[in-house]
């Protein structure tokens, strides 16, 4: 089985920027003693000089925009799915009589 994701609230992405911030501790040390990877407070820490504390905000499973969700596929007109539908018999009745 792969690894579960962890997730970090943002008081925790906020202590390991400030560590880093500083300046007296390296990604590598502060991912030390927070016991996370080091390219994880690298990314904390850019998205924080990037969007400030928004950019600490867990953004998996969040939609974005107007139309927030999955789209939709365009659902098919009654008369095309008809039409496919009388096509696809069509074609059955032609198998089967072989």
């Amino acid at each position: 089985m792969g690894k579960s994701k962890r997730t970090f609230d943002k008081a925790f992405k906020k202590k390991a920027v400030d560590l880093y911030l500083k300046g007296d501790m390296s990604y590598q040390s502060v991912a030390n003693e927070l016991g996370i990877d080091k390219k994880q407070v690298r990314r904390w820490v850019g998205f924080y000089e990037a969007e400030g504390m928004q950019g600490l905000e867990e953004k998996r499973g969040k939609a974005k925009g107007p139309a927030k969700g999955r789209p939709r596929t365009n659902p098919e007109d009654p008369e095309q799915k008809i039409r496919r539908l009388e096509a696809e018999n069509e074609m059955l009745k032609k198998l089967l009589k072989m």
